[in-house]
């Protein structure tokens, strides 16, 4: 268990790098004028887009030949990307090592999940908030380092290459690990992916996954620019500002466990998806620069718990989905999260920041919907034998 959470700190740094440098970026690869919010948001949907691509061919592959390859090369894949990063001369090598530091850090998001559930089988909600709190824990350290390097005005390339020892050293970690089987076979065989892509339920799951990442995504990955930008913040502090909503996602996700089991997974995430969509309207047009940011790093708070209940309620509910359900779900989380920012990046070119922001209340907006119907259709068909599904509800 150790490793895989520091596997997933490994994967924060892959997504969570570059946004604190996305003004440094502007100077440097756009000359005077700079880049526009669209390539800069393009930078984000290339790396949500490496790990699309990194789960959809890693997944069903893991079912077939274990988890071990894909936890290791994962990691490998991670620290070549931030090689390539720390030797870009221009912004279209910018892209390539920010694809293959996605598609890294997508074979770690599709892998790491089902090692985590087969685990823990009996508390899922809690061993996959937990998992995903160190994400958040990661995203902390390399925000802070990152701001820290702002502050003493070292470049992001270094920055880059000096974070590739991490991921070479768990990569040659997991080689000597023995990891558990993927599948839960006192469930029986894996289900089929072709009976999962039919089931109402787990199409409205991976719906529901998709706005959790795009939620997620849209404030995280645009709030040091838009602190910086359109709140007024210093370069320095606006960093901070991504750092307190990661912190307040580490709260939310580590909170989980300390609440009582009669808790229900699905009413609590009903309850987040209606907080977070409150929270924008005050984020994006407070009169207060300060009370904006406020409601950003709340944000991460309210949303802290969105990606991973989606995922225990989905391996409750398909106890043998296998790696290729986990796939499945992770790669559209991250399809959200790669298709928001750059939507944020397109109508703030159009109008305003503002506006880009306010963009993403459609998504937890829609999650309360889906949610509720989810909520009544599980209800529906629990049944006394149907423990897990109880459980989820």
């Amino acid at each position: 268990m150790v490793i895989c959470d520091l596997a997933m700190m490994c994967l924060a740094i892959a997504i969570n790098l570059l946004p604190v440098f996305l003004t440094t970026i502007s100077t440097d690869l756009g000359g005077s004028d700079g880049l526009s919010a669209e390539r800069l948001g393009r930078i984000g949907a290339v790396t949500f887009g490496g790990l699309v691509v990194g789960i959809l061919i890693t997944g069903p592959l893991a079912d077939r030949i274990g988890g071990k390859p894909f936890a290791a090369g994962g990691n490998l894949l991670i620290a070549i990307g931030l090689a390539v990063l720390g030797i870009a001369p221009n912004y279209g090598v910018v892209l390539i090592g920010s694809f293959v530091m996605g598609f890294g850090a997508g074979a770690l998001d599709m892998i790491l999940s089902p090692i985590v559930s087969a685990v823990q089988p009996k508390r899922r909600t809690m061993a996959m908030n937990l998992l995903h709190s160190f994400y958040a824990s990661g995203a902390v350290l390399t925000i802070l380092l990152a701001t820290l390097a702002v502050k003493l005005q070292i470049g992001w390339q270094s920055v880059a290459l000096g974070l590739m020892p991490m991921p070479l050293v768990l990569g040659a970690a997991f080689l000597w690990m023995r990891l558990p089987e993927i599948v839960d076979q006192t469930q029986g065989p894996r289900t089929p992916t072709r009976q999962l892509l039919v089931q109402p339920i787990f199409i409205v799951l991976m719906i529901t996954i998709a706005l959790g990442g795009a939620t997620e995504a849209g404030i995280a990955y645009w709030l040091p620019a838009y602190a910086e930008g359109t709140l007024g913040f210093s370069r320095f502090h606006a960093g901070l500002g991504l750092v307190a909503f990661s912190i307040a996602m580490t709260v939310g996700r580590v909170g989980i466990l300390f609440l009582p089991k009669s808790v229900s997974t699905i009413t609590l995430m009903i309850v987040c998806c209606a907080l977070t969509a409150l929270l924008f309207p005050i984020a994006t047009f407070a009169p207060s620069g300060s009370v904006a940011l406020a409601a950003c790093v709340l944000s991460g708070l309210t949303g802290s718990c969105l990606w991973p209940s989606t995922l225990a309620v989905a391996a409750d509910r398909y106890p043998s989905g296998g790696a290729t359900m986990f796939g499945i779900l992770a790669s559209l989380g991250n399809l959200g999260g790669m298709v928001m920012p750059w939507v944020v990046g397109s109508v703030a070119d159009a109008s305003d920041m503002r506006w880009g922001l306010l963009t993403a209340i459609v998504c937890p907006i829609s999650m309360v919907l889906l949610l509720l119907w989810l909520r009544g259709r599980v209800r529906r068909h629990a049944d006394p034998h149907d423990a897990p599904a109880i459980e989820a509800i």
